[in-house]
Parts: C-alpha cells; sequence; structure tokens
C-alpha cells in the first residue's frame, strides 16, 4: 500500500511505510507472482507499464512487460526497484514528467485512497490519461468504503473514501470508458491478519463466488478514449 500525500514529506512516507510493512516484504512477493498472471489478460507482453504509487515495487518487478515506469514519493522506491524500472520520484497529481501517448497501462494497487483531496485524484486521473495512448488502459485495485464502513479509516493516511462507482464516475468525468467495474474482489489488506499460502489466493483467484463473500476491494478497467 503506497504512500503519496504531498502534504507529508518523503521521509515521513519512508518511516510509515517501513513500520507498516515490517517484516512482510517476502509475503507481498509471493501474493504479487500469483496476481499478476491475472492481470495479464488486460497487459500484453509488449505494454509500456506504469505502477503508479509503486511503493516497494512489488508489481512492476513481477508483472511480465515490455518497459516499466513506477511513481511515489517514498524514497525506498528506487532502492527496491529492478534494474528495468524506471522510477519517478514525484507527486503524482503534478504534471508527470511522460510524453503524451506513451503508456499502455497505468496499474495502482491500494493506492488512490492515500491522495489528500478528491482535486488531487482529478488532476491525477487527467495525467494518467494524457500518459496514455488511445485505447490505453488504467487498472486501480482499492479498499471499497461500502464495505468497510470503519476499517477503511484504520490507516491514518487515508485520505478519500472510494467505492467501485465513485472511481468509475472520477474516470468517466476524465475521459475514460469503464470496461470491467467490480465492487468486490480482493480481501482487504496485507498489512494486518493471516499470511495465506500462495496456493490459497490461487484457489481464491478461480473460485468469484468466494468474492462475493471475502472480496472487500474493488476492481476497476477503465481506457482512454478520444
Amino acid at each position: 500500500m503506497p504512500l503519496a500525500n504531498p502534504t507529508e514529506s518523503p521521509a515521513s512516507l519512508q518511516q510509515i511505510y517501513q513500520t507498516r510493512f515490517a517484516g512482510k516484504s517476502a509475503y507481498r512477493q509471493k501474493v504479487w507472482a500469483v496476481l499478476c498472471p491475472y492481470f495479464s489478460a488486460w497487459i500484453p507482453s509488449n505494454a509500456t507499464v506504469l505502477d503508479l504509487g509503486c511503493g516497494w515495487c512489488e508489481f512492476i518487478n513481477t508483472v511480465s512487460c515490455n518497459q516499466k515506469f513506477a511513481m511515489d514519493l517514498n524514497p525506498d522506491s528506487g532502492r527496491f526497484a529492478g534494474p528495468e524500472v524506471h522510477i519517478l520520484q514525484q507527486d503524482c497529481s503534478e504534471p508527470w514528467s511522460l510524453a503524451s501517448d506513451t503508456l499502455d497501462v497505468v496499474f495502482t494497487s491500494n493506492f488512490l485512497e492515500h491522495l489528500p483531496t478528491k482535486g488531487s485524484l482529478e488532476k491525477t486521473l487527467i495525467e494518467a490519461r494524457r500518459a496514455l495512448k488511445p485505447g490505453g488502459r488504467f487498472i486501480a485495485l482499492g479498499p471499497n468504503v461500502k464495505y468497510l464502513p470503519g476499517a477503511y479509516w484504520d490507516f491514518f493516511d487515508h485520505h478519500v473514501p472510494l467505492t467501485e462507482l465513485s472511481l468509475s464516475e472520477a474516470l468517466r468525468n476524465s475521459g475514460f470508458a469503464v470496461d470491467l467495474c467490480r465492487a468486490k474482489f480482493l480481501p482487504y489488506t496485507m498489512s494486518h491478519g493471516p499470511q495465506y499460502p500462495a496456493w490459497m489466493l490461487r484457489l481464491y483467484l478461480a473460485m468469484p463466488v468466494l468474492w462475493r463473500l471475502a472480496g472487500k476491494q474493488f476492481l476497476i478497467v477503465a481506457r482512454k478514449v478520444s
């Protein structure tokens, strides 16, 4: 769960992240090794991909694609990034240091709720649309406040409450078409609770009926339209 509140210093973000995920790095790597093949349905092997709010780069290091970018204010991101990953350490609501129409996919997981305001979210979506090629995809995972009315606020750096419908509306207002809007997908968090073995996660992904029972995160796939 990456952190990128521009009102906080990179050093404070680094400290929060290190404290929250101490001792969980190896487990998170195993989780993303299972999840990344699932997202390959929307991420071609020749794609140029940006991991928005990359944290410790578990997703972008693991995903199979042609060119990799990762954006976060956390200075640790560069330390964990693989040699093929281009790190952009910046506020995502400010102009991105990427040319227009260069990305095939912007992927973000458990990040948008950390932005300080809905205005910052809108600016971020506008920049994502600018940087994406026509038809490029925006893929978002995140905690659905609809199913986490109290636990959503257990993290001090959660600021923007989102559901699958509110984020879909924001995406449409920013020039995207929403191709997939799933209210319940993954369980809530990898920072607290049990660490389930990889085979259980594979089983979970293969049985959507379980998503309706345990899913607390939404999954949205949107596409840039002209």
